[in-house]
């Protein structure tokens, strides 16, 4: 595919209203699948193939082995052989100080590559280590050269960005998608520890986005990484924004793949206990279950208890009527929506009178609750006495 029928086939899916997927692959399976199930272009990249090895992500960052060999290699050896009708994006490791880097593009393209994404990218890497690196000349700015090279070379380009201002840059390379980077994928049992909330993810995606706007009206804007790991999660970025689709890694390849392998093997090994056809369907709708709905809705409560908060923005946030959800959350959590975000809302609050000497007043708006009158009110009715008489007896007896 050349750049001219990519954009045609991209904007014709958007047209009809349907969110663009690509997907990060490290093998000509997960490929095969991916794009039987509808993903619009696949990123071959060198933490893929580590991760079909059983090892983390970061491992195509480290010295194991040559990040654009490896690419190379199992691209055009398991993916290009096989995956005909959508495009498969080179991720390119631009840092290379081995490589010239247009010769290097040219290849790419002469190889039958349909783009390139500047990955493994500089820009999840920080502290001393990024400095050191900046200043041998291996830099987040080679990664932006390597998307204006392949975008003279009329190459497709994903580019990765971490910030306003690498968005700007990348923009103006004529990058055709800018993909935010939250970071490494949450969930399964290689994921990182230290993500980004949702809200704040979704907040730093609009403020890119307004920027690359300005430059490029027409720009593909997708999300990657980071807490955004469920179909929930997706459409929670989605709602109330222009966000155009979803690229993952881990979630397409890494997460099912442990769940199922794990779970598949245990059945055979308990075959008198576990049916395998019931088991199979578990995993396939685990990843939009109903227990997946009210954990997202204790995580936004824990999140937002200090704002106004209700059961009808929550249902909209995800596709669901709001009677329904109010039967869902009673139903798996025993109490009703609104008990449980006061009972949250008073225990937050004892926990702040125990801590620290904060008047009452700015204790009742901490919790969400901008009319003190309202709060002590509700306070009383849950502890038995009012804030004032709680500090009293409990905090300065």
């Amino acid at each position: 595919m050349n750049k001219r029928e990519i954009w045609k086939k991209l904007k014709k899916q958007l047209k009809a209203n349907q969110h663009l997927i690509g997907v990060a692959a490290g093998s000509g399976l997960t490929g095969r699948y991916a794009e039987k199930g509808g993903a619009d272009f696949i990123l071959a990249l060198s933490s893929g193939k580590f991760r079909q090895m059983g090892v983390s992500s970061l491992a195509g960052y480290l010295p194991f082995s040559n990040s654009n060999e490896i690419v190379m290699d199992f691209g055009l050896k398991e993916l290009l052989p096989i995956i005909k009708n959508i495009p498969i994006i080179f991720g390119l490791m631009a840092t290379d100080p081995t490589i010239d880097l247009k010769s290097y593009i040219a290849l790419i393209k002469e190889k039958g590559f349909a783009g390139i994404n500047n990955y493994p990218t500089i820009g999840l890497i920080d502290g001393k280590y990024r400095e050191a690196l900046e200043e041998a000349d291996i830099s987040y700015d080679k990664e932006v050269e390597a998307i204006s090279i392949a975008n003279g070379l009329d190459l497709f380009t994903v580019a990765f960005v971490f910030n306003k201002t690498q968005a700007i840059q990348m923009t103006k390379a004529g990058a055709d998608v800018i993909c935010v980077h939250f970071g490494l994928t949450k969930g399964g049992m290689l994921g990182a520890k230290y993500v980004q909330t949702l809200q704040s993810a979704k907040n730093l995606a609009t403020e890119i986005f307004e920027e690359c706007q300005k430059i490029n009206p027409n720009i593909i804007k997708m999300i990657y990484g980071g807490p955004v790991s469920k179909p929930v999660d997706v459409q929670f970025m989605y709602n109330g924004t222009d966000i155009h689709g979803y690229i993952g890694g881990s979630v397409f390849e890494r997460i099912p793949s442990e769940q199922a392998i794990l779970h598949v093997t245990q059945s055979f090994k308990q075959t008198n206990d576990i049916k395998y056809e019931q088991l199979i369907q578990r995993i396939i709708d685990g990843f939009n279950t109903q227990k997946e709905y009210i954990d997202f809705v204790k995580k936004y409560i824990s999140l937002h208890y200090n704002e106004e908060i209700t059961l009808h923005e929550l249902a909209g946030m995800l596709g669901l009527s709001r009677p329904y959800l109010s039967l869902l959350f009673k139903t798996e959590v025993g109490i009703s929506f609104r008990d449980y975000l006061i009972d949250y809302r008073i225990n937050r609050a004892i926990e702040i009178l125990k801590e620290k000497k904060v008047p009452l007043t700015i204790v009742s708006e901490m919790v969400g609750y901008p009319d003190y009158a309202q709060f002590s009110k509700i306070f009383k009715k849950r502890t038995g006495m009012s804030p004032k008489e709680y500090v009293k007896t409990n905090i300065n007896p």
